[in-house]
């Protein structure tokens, strides 16, 4: 994380050196290959018989998190959109590279409990700081990771690889981040606190479902992380695999605290198919692998739901209700363009 030519030498705030020193150095600590931070590139060497995978996201105050957040919360966010693309490609994380635009008015303080979050994290999913770069910003904070990853030889999940009859799965629960973001603009009032806080986390702290992944090189034809919502995600996966899909909507996992806030609002039941930042895993498997799909959930503790099936090339991308009919969504899912 060398500083920039030119650092600041104004004596306000923090430097890019101390920031670098005594804040991130220590989350380089346990991996060999990041030099204590003080070289210019990491070294990294992945395990006999396996391929690198590497998946970058940026976050933009205001636009991927509020700026009212906590510190801690957003570090991991940062982290863990960027662990989800690894699980999703059925690959085991190992480090990762981080580049941080520090607005002016920014405080050590708020740093240091950014970093806290990354610690946290480091020590749930085994991975470490290798790298990055620490700059000022006029604009919003703005931060960006890179996660590098391994999986063996041939076996990363693409996008593509969909086949027309295949089942189409999503593990966990859809719309608790879309609906957690309503929560916290504070058009959610009236919600349960427990329903209401796990709304919250969800939207702040995605679960990467690492563990489940890694088992589904095998079984997965085609997998992707939701991000951009269902519908919008599962286009993707369908361009990328030329096929059409079906979804059912009374099919789609929804939490307890889910059920509660859209029986609330009613109005917010789109975005249950069409809000973004749930982070799940979207794959299409084989019939015939709902017992190897059961096997892994009950070994990870991470629900698998069937929501769909692939069609052909030219059938669209569908949603249907319990009676098979089509049914017109207004939110098909987030576009930064």
């Amino acid at each position: 994380m060398t500083p920039p030519a030119g650092a600041d030498e104004r004596g306000k705030g923090p430097g890019e050196f101390e920031i670098i020193e005594q804040i991130f150095a220590p989350l380089a600590a346990k991996a060999p290959g990041a030099y204590g931070l003080k070289d210019d590139a990491a070294l990294f060497q992945p395990s006999p018989g396996c391929e690198t995978v590497l998946t970058v996201d940026a976050m933009i105050s205001g636009v991927h998190f509020l700026p009212t957040d906590p510190p801690d919360s957003i570090a991991k966010k940062l982290l863990r959109v960027n662990l989800s693309d690894l699980a999703a490609k059925g690959a085991e994380a190992r480090g990762y590279l981080l580049v941080t635009a520090w607005p002016p008015e920014i405080e050590m303080a708020w740093i240091r409990r950014f970093a806290e979050g990354l610690a946290a994290d480091q020590a749930e999913f085994g991975v470490s700081l290798w790298g990055g770069d620490t700059v000022r910003t006029p604009g919003p904070m703005t931060l960006s990771l890179t996660a590098i990853g391994e999986v063996p030889e041939g076996e990363m999940i693409r996008r593509g690889g969909a086949k027309r009859g295949d089942d189409i799965y999503v593990t966990g629960t859809l719309g608790d981040a879309a609906l957690g973001l309503k929560l916290l603009q504070g058009e959610l009032e009236g919600l349960a606190e427990e329903h209401a806080s796990f709304l919250a986390t969800r939207y702040r702290e995605p679960s990467p479902r690492l563990a489940f992944g890694r088992r589904l090189p095998g079984i997965a034809h085609a997998a992707l992380d939701v991000s951009d919502g269902l519908m919008a995600d599962l286009g993707h996966l369908c361009s990328a695999s030329d096929t059409g899909t079906r979804i059912e909507l009374e099919a789609l996992p929804l939490s307890p605290a889910g059920r509660a806030a859209v029986a609330l609002r009613p109005e917010l039941t789109g975005l249950i198919a069409g809000g973004g930042d749930d982070y799940e895993i979207l794959f299409a498997a084989a019939p015939g692998s709902a017992g190897r799909i059961g096997a892994v959930a009950a070994e990870t503790g991470v629900q698998a739901t069937r929501i769909g099936t692939i069609l052909r090339a030219g059938e669209g991308v569908t949603a249907v209700d319990s009676e098979g009919r089509p049914v017109a969504l207004k939110q098909l899912g987030y576009r930064h363009f």
